[in-house]
Protein backbone atom coordinates (compact mmCIF):
# COMPACT_ATOMS: atom_id res chain seq x y z
CA UNK A 1 0.00 0.00 0.00
CA UNK A 2 2.66 2.45 0.88
CA UNK A 3 4.36 1.66 -2.61
CA UNK A 4 1.09 2.69 -4.30
CA UNK A 5 1.00 6.16 -2.13
CA UNK A 6 4.54 7.17 -3.43
CA UNK A 7 4.04 6.06 -6.68
CA UNK A 8 0.66 8.25 -6.55
CA UNK A 9 2.80 11.36 -5.29
CA UNK A 10 6.46 10.80 -6.89
CA UNK A 11 4.96 11.60 -10.56
CA UNK A 12 4.38 15.50 -10.61
CA UNK A 13 7.39 15.36 -8.13
CA UNK A 14 9.90 13.29 -10.37
CA UNK A 15 8.41 15.79 -13.70
CA UNK A 16 9.72 18.90 -11.94
CA UNK A 17 12.67 17.46 -11.04
CA UNK A 18 14.14 16.15 -13.83
CA UNK A 19 12.83 19.43 -15.49
CA UNK A 20 15.08 21.33 -12.50
CA UNK A 21 18.07 18.77 -13.33
CA UNK A 22 17.96 19.62 -16.94
CA UNK A 23 17.90 23.23 -16.45
CA UNK A 24 20.41 22.88 -14.24
CA UNK A 25 22.89 21.27 -16.81
CA UNK A 26 21.52 24.31 -19.32
CA UNK A 27 18.63 22.47 -21.25
CA UNK A 28 16.54 26.09 -21.94
CA UNK A 29 13.73 23.95 -23.24
CA UNK A 30 13.53 22.31 -19.64
CA UNK A 31 13.55 26.00 -17.64
CA UNK A 32 10.92 26.61 -20.40
CA UNK A 33 8.90 23.51 -19.68
CA UNK A 34 8.68 24.94 -15.94
CA UNK A 35 7.25 28.34 -16.69
CA UNK A 36 4.86 26.73 -18.79
CA UNK A 37 3.40 23.94 -16.07
CA UNK A 38 3.12 26.58 -13.65
CA UNK A 39 2.71 30.27 -15.20
CA UNK A 40 -1.07 29.88 -15.04
CA UNK A 41 -1.59 29.38 -11.50
CA UNK A 42 0.90 31.79 -10.84
CA UNK A 43 -0.03 34.77 -12.59
CA UNK A 44 -4.07 34.02 -11.32
CA UNK A 45 -2.35 34.22 -7.41
CA UNK A 46 -0.59 37.33 -8.11
CA UNK A 47 -3.11 39.37 -10.15
CA UNK A 48 -5.74 38.16 -7.50
CA UNK A 49 -3.57 39.55 -4.50
CA UNK A 50 -2.21 42.39 -5.81
CA UNK A 51 -5.08 43.86 -8.20
CA UNK A 52 -2.82 45.65 -10.56
CA UNK A 53 -2.26 43.44 -14.30
CA UNK A 54 0.99 44.97 -15.01
CA UNK A 55 1.93 45.04 -11.28
CA UNK A 56 1.43 41.18 -11.66
CA UNK A 57 3.21 40.95 -14.53
CA UNK A 58 6.28 42.32 -12.82
CA UNK A 59 5.74 40.12 -9.51
CA UNK A 60 5.48 37.22 -12.17
CA UNK A 61 8.81 37.82 -13.35
CA UNK A 62 10.29 38.12 -10.24
CA UNK A 63 9.35 35.18 -9.47
CA UNK A 64 10.45 32.91 -12.30
CA UNK A 65 14.09 35.25 -12.31
CA UNK A 66 14.21 33.80 -8.77
CA UNK A 67 13.81 30.12 -9.83
CA UNK A 68 16.16 30.76 -12.30
CA UNK A 69 18.97 32.36 -9.67
CA UNK A 70 17.81 29.26 -7.67
CA UNK A 71 18.47 26.16 -9.32
CA UNK A 72 21.52 25.07 -7.95
CA UNK A 73 19.99 24.73 -4.98
CA UNK A 74 16.49 23.80 -5.24
CA UNK A 75 15.56 20.05 -3.66
CA UNK A 76 14.52 17.80 -6.59
CA UNK A 77 12.80 15.84 -4.18
CA UNK A 78 10.15 18.28 -3.40
CA UNK A 79 7.19 19.53 -5.29
CA UNK A 80 7.97 22.61 -7.21
CA UNK A 81 4.32 24.97 -6.76
CA UNK A 82 4.29 25.08 -3.17
CA UNK A 83 7.65 27.51 -3.48
CA UNK A 84 6.58 28.80 -6.31
CA UNK A 85 3.43 29.87 -4.80
CA UNK A 86 5.53 31.10 -1.45
CA UNK A 87 8.35 33.22 -3.66
CA UNK A 88 4.76 34.61 -5.45
CA UNK A 89 3.21 36.05 -2.20
CA UNK A 90 6.77 37.12 -0.69
CA UNK A 91 6.92 38.92 -4.29
CA UNK A 92 3.24 40.38 -3.53
CA UNK A 93 3.92 41.60 -0.21
CA UNK A 94 7.06 42.96 -1.05
CA UNK A 95 5.03 45.24 -3.59
CA UNK A 96 2.62 46.14 -1.71
CA UNK A 97 4.39 47.06 0.83
CA UNK A 98 6.22 49.22 -1.26
CA UNK A 99 3.70 51.03 -3.22
CA UNK A 100 1.81 51.29 0.38
CA UNK A 101 -1.88 51.93 -1.50
CA UNK A 102 -3.06 50.71 -3.90
CA UNK A 103 -6.63 52.51 -5.04
CA UNK A 104 -9.12 50.26 -7.03
CA UNK A 105 -10.13 53.23 -8.90
CA UNK A 106 -6.65 53.29 -10.76
CA UNK A 107 -8.10 50.14 -12.25
CA UNK A 108 -9.14 50.37 -15.71
CA UNK A 109 -12.31 48.77 -15.79
CA UNK A 110 -13.25 47.29 -19.63
CA UNK A 111 -9.88 47.61 -20.57
CA UNK A 112 -8.50 45.63 -17.22
CA UNK A 113 -10.90 42.98 -18.17
CA UNK A 114 -9.90 42.39 -21.35
CA UNK A 115 -6.24 42.34 -20.71
CA UNK A 116 -6.62 40.05 -17.85
CA UNK A 117 -5.77 36.29 -18.33
CA UNK A 118 -8.64 35.08 -16.23
CA UNK A 119 -11.05 33.73 -18.17
CA UNK A 120 -14.65 34.98 -16.83
CA UNK A 121 -17.64 31.65 -17.68
CA UNK A 122 -20.16 33.13 -19.06
CA UNK A 123 -23.97 31.18 -19.95
CA UNK A 124 -23.93 31.32 -23.53
CA UNK A 125 -24.56 34.78 -24.65
CA UNK A 126 -25.84 36.95 -22.06
CA UNK A 127 -28.03 40.27 -22.68
CA UNK A 128 -25.74 43.64 -22.09
CA UNK A 129 -27.55 44.07 -18.92
CA UNK A 130 -26.63 40.59 -17.68
CA UNK A 131 -22.86 41.43 -18.24
CA UNK A 132 -22.85 44.49 -16.60
CA UNK A 133 -24.57 43.32 -13.70
CA UNK A 134 -21.71 40.54 -13.77
CA UNK A 135 -19.15 43.04 -14.21
CA UNK A 136 -20.18 44.77 -11.46
CA UNK A 137 -20.72 41.87 -9.32
CA UNK A 138 -17.10 40.90 -10.04
CA UNK A 139 -15.83 44.55 -8.97
CA UNK A 140 -17.14 44.57 -6.00
CA UNK A 141 -16.02 40.96 -5.31
CA UNK A 142 -12.72 41.98 -6.51
CA UNK A 143 -12.74 45.19 -3.98
CA UNK A 144 -14.16 42.81 -0.89
CA UNK A 145 -10.75 40.56 -1.35
CA UNK A 146 -9.08 43.78 -1.97
CA UNK A 147 -10.33 44.91 1.43
CA UNK A 148 -9.17 41.66 3.21
CA UNK A 149 -5.61 42.21 5.22
CA UNK A 150 -3.09 40.79 3.75
CA UNK A 151 -3.21 37.55 5.40
CA UNK A 152 -6.33 36.44 5.16
CA UNK A 153 -6.55 37.85 1.25
CA UNK A 154 -3.43 35.52 0.40
CA UNK A 155 -5.88 32.31 1.83
CA UNK A 156 -8.90 33.65 0.02
CA UNK A 157 -7.57 34.15 -3.28
CA UNK A 158 -4.90 31.03 -3.23
CA UNK A 159 -7.99 28.95 -2.49
CA UNK A 160 -10.38 30.50 -5.26
CA UNK A 161 -8.42 31.48 -7.89
CA UNK A 162 -5.98 28.95 -7.47
CA UNK A 163 -8.11 26.00 -5.92
CA UNK A 164 -5.95 24.97 -3.52
CA UNK A 165 -6.42 22.70 -0.71
CA UNK A 166 -5.84 23.83 2.81
CA UNK A 167 -2.90 21.20 3.18
CA UNK A 168 -1.37 23.27 0.11
CA UNK A 169 -2.18 26.47 1.13
CA UNK A 170 -0.52 25.87 4.60
CA UNK A 171 2.87 24.63 2.63
CA UNK A 172 2.81 27.11 0.46
CA UNK A 173 2.50 30.33 2.79
CA UNK A 174 4.68 28.28 5.42
CA UNK A 175 1.82 27.87 7.78
CA UNK A 176 0.45 25.13 9.30
CA UNK A 177 -3.13 23.86 7.81
CA UNK A 178 -5.18 24.73 11.07
CA UNK A 179 -4.02 28.83 10.74
CA UNK A 180 -4.93 28.58 6.80
CA UNK A 181 -8.37 26.98 7.55
CA UNK A 182 -9.18 29.83 10.69
CA UNK A 183 -7.82 32.72 8.05
CA UNK A 184 -10.29 31.39 5.68
CA UNK A 185 -13.09 31.20 7.95
CA UNK A 186 -12.08 34.77 9.50
CA UNK A 187 -12.04 35.66 5.63
CA UNK A 188 -15.88 34.99 5.13
CA UNK A 189 -17.81 36.82 7.10
CA UNK A 190 -15.70 39.82 5.99
CA UNK A 191 -15.86 39.43 2.54
CA UNK A 192 -20.18 38.83 3.48
CA UNK A 193 -20.18 42.43 5.57
CA UNK A 194 -18.28 44.18 2.42
CA UNK A 195 -20.59 42.61 -0.04
CA UNK A 196 -23.59 44.04 1.96
CA UNK A 197 -22.23 47.43 2.44
CA UNK A 198 -22.22 47.70 -1.01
Amino acid sequence: MQTQERIGVQPQTSVDGVLIQQARAGDEHAFEGLVRRYQRPLFQYIYHFVGDYDLACDVFQQVFLQLYRSLPTIRTTQPLKPWLLRVAHNGCVSELRRKRLIHFSDLEGADEEDSCPLVTLADGKPLPEEMAEQHDLQQRLRQAIFALPPKLRAVVVLRYATQLSFPEIGQALGIPVATAKARFQRARPLLRASLRGE
